[in-house]
């Protein structure tokens, strides 16, 4: 695991020299559009299709807004590399399979798009975080090992046996299928936390916790939002561009994705155990009827019953557990 930190610092430099009315030249610029934080970022960017010109991202740098920022984002990026990476790693890996393996290089940016991402996961992995004052090196190592998180997963599930099974299936089986996928934003969610007791909020801003509380209250709603999507999917109702749209709508900032997939992943755990998990997040197809046998089982003794998937669309899509 590397810490590249050659973009975030080549920008630096810049707002530091901007700050001590020193002129810019173009080794200056040179410095950031070479880095190799920048390079990577601007290939994720353009693969999808997304405009990342040099002369749009040299007026974000020069802006006033960022200028303002210069001194907080230096206190950021030195707290940040503080930070015990090891620990993010141990996290994990603890929700991964034994043969998962996580090799990743970790780019903390300074960029427009205040958003974290893997990158290139099955070849050259990349772990992109944003740069964030608000961001404590606790919130930092957390993010760090949501995202290892996904490294890790992408290294070791599905199996190759169970990839071929499910690719003999119908196509719409086969979306569906790809779509719960989704729900590893709330595998990882668990990971990075700790655990099924700790809060995945623990060590965030009181707002960013308060929203996650109120969101997590909308579970059942949102679990009937997703089951209608994919039963959509799975009766050939949605065009792609319909698919596309309203599964990547599940994202958010963190919506039912992740606190669904969140909430599941609890609920099988303390039911039957973290390997029963790492069997379901391996291969979705057992994770709706694990979980709804877990739900069924805390309905039991529930004064708030939790919602469960339809028996004809686990049918559909899933296999006995």
């Amino acid at each position: 695991m590397n810490l590249v930190t050659d973009q975030a610092e080549a920008v630096l430099s810049i707002l530091a020299k901007q700050e001590a009315n020193q002129p810019l030249d173009d080794g200056d610029w040179q410095r950031v559009f070479q880095s190799e934080g920048y390079v990577r970022l601007k290939t994720r960017e353009t693969s999808m299709n997304r405009s990342f010109e040099d002369s749009d991202f040299r007026t974000f740098v020069l802006s006033e807004q960022l200028r303002k920022r210069a001194q907080r984002l230096s206190e950021t990026l030195a707290n940040w590399k503080r930070a015990d990476i090891t620990q993010a790693s141990v996290k994990a890996l603890a929700y991964l399979p034994a043969h998962a393996r996580l090799r990743a290089k970790i780019y903390p940016v300074i960029k427009p798009r205040e958003n974290s991402f893997v990158f290139e996961v099955k070849t050259n992995p990349a772990i992109f975080l944003y740069l964030d004052p608000l961001k404590s090196k606790d919130k930092f190592a957390n993010e760090l090992a949501h995202e290892l998180h996904h490294i890790g997963y992408g290294s070791a599930c599905p199996a190759s046996q169970t990839t071929d099974e499910i690719s003999r299936l119908p196509e719409t089986q086969q979306a569906a299928i790809k779509w719960l996928g989704a729900f590893g934003e709330g595998f990882a969610m668990l990971a990075a936390a700790g655990g099924p007791d700790i809060h995945p909020h623990a060590v965030s801003s009181a707002d960013e916790r308060a929203r996650w509380d109120k969101d997590i209250e909308n579970f059942n709603s949102d679990l009937k939002t997703v089951e209608q999507f994919l039963q959509n999917i799975l009766d050939d109702q949605l065009s792609q561009d319909e698919i596309q749209k309203q599964g990547f709508s599940f994202f958010g900032v963190q919506g039912p994705w992740y606190t669904v997939g969140w909430k599941m992943s609890t609920v099988i755990e303390k039911a039957f155990g973290r390997q029963k998990l790492l069997e379901c997040m391996c291969d979705q197809r057992l994770l709706l009827p694990a979980y709804n046998n877990a739900a069924a089982n805390h309905n039991r003794r529930a004064i708030q019953p939790l919602a469960l998937w339809s028996q004809s669309l686990s049918n559909r899509i899933g296999q006995d557990p």
